[in-house]
């Protein structure tokens, strides 16, 4: 992956994975009561930004693909459903809405990490041998 769109997308994820943590922990020390699935989904998508920050930290891509899919498939999932049962959240969770209160952030980040790391070579040591036996 292109280094500057390694560090772009790790920022984002840090960024993001520090701010959903911070919401969700204060929401769940002080609230968890009033909205439990809510708050929970919330530090479950820190989690994920968390992982994903670390994974591509690492240059683990297959694990930042891997957790990017599983983020998009829970903003997608929380927000249709949101939409299907009208609102069934008493407060909003960071995926609410297709992320609306983080400005849509928590739909577009992992679209673009997908490109991203679809783009990249699978292995490069399989490439080069490859080149090598020829």
């Amino acid at each position: 992956m292109n280094p500057v769109a390694r560090v772009g997308l790790l920022t984002a994820y840090a960024v993001l994975g520090i701010a959903a943590t911070g919401r969700s922990t204060i929401q769940l020390a002080t609230k968890a009561a009033e909205a439990p699935v809510a708050y929970t989904l919330s530090a479950v998508a820190a989690i994920l930004y968390i992982v994903i920050a670390l994974a591509l930290w690492r240059g683990w891509e297959r694990v930042a693909f891997v957790f990017a899919a599983v983020e998009l498939a829970g903003v997608v999932t929380v927000s249709v459903y949101e939409f299907v049962a009208s609102n069934p959240w008493p407060d909003a969770t960071v995926w609410t809405s297709f992320g609306i209160g983080y400005g849509f952030t928590p739909l577009i980040l992992p679209l673009l990490a997908l490109w991203l790391l679809r783009r990249t070579p699978r292995d490069a040591s399989v490439s080069q041998e490859g080149l090598d036996a020829t």
